[in-house]
């Protein structure tokens, strides 16, 4: 299952989510990230964050949601926005129809007082839903429960 995790910069949220993806989805998902004005760097207290939580960073960067439209682009089964803005803007049109879901969060970056802790954080929201959604058997699901799930893991609040 293909995971595309949009974000207006693509450097921080995104990034965050799409490490989380890979390295506890064990094969089941293969996350991706991107942003609709990306900054071209990824924020480096999430890369730090990432690096001490022994979360996968060698492949990570900041790229536009414009790579993942192309017809050579790996097909998405679910597209899921973590900024307001990313949720709220027009997006390309995705290959293959793939279901979307808003799991918003503040944005860690933009936390000028303590930083890493809201960096910190952002991890265990991300975390924590990233978990949730791996907790089910969602292989086995259709199109209509998977969505259901997706999105109310984005209305939860939890933090595990």
């Amino acid at each position: 299952m293909n995971i595309l995790i949009l974000c207006t910069g693509n450097s921080a949220r995104s990034i965050l989510l799409e490490s989380i993806f890979n390295g506890l989805g064990k094969g089941r998902v293969k996350a991706y990230s991107a942003g609709s004005k990306p900054t071209g760097t990824v924020h480096p207290t999430a890369l730090q964050l990432l690096e001490s939580k022994g979360a996968p960073t060698k492949s990570l960067r900041s790229k536009s949601w414009d790579e993942f439209a192309l017809p050579t682009a790996p097909k998405m089964d679910i597209v899921i926005t973590v900024c307001s803005n990313a949720r709220d803007e027009t997006c390309p049109v995705w290959p293959g129809a793939p279901l979307k879901a808003h799991w918003g969060i503040e944005d860690p970056a933009t936390i000028l007082k303590s930083p890493k802790a809201a960096f910190e954080v952002a991890y265990a929201m991300l975390e924590a839903r990233a978990k949730a959604w791996l907790s089910l058997d969602f292989e086995r699901m259709d199109q209509t429960e998977r969505q259901y799930h997706l999105s109310r893991i984005g209305e939860s609040s939890l933090v595990m």
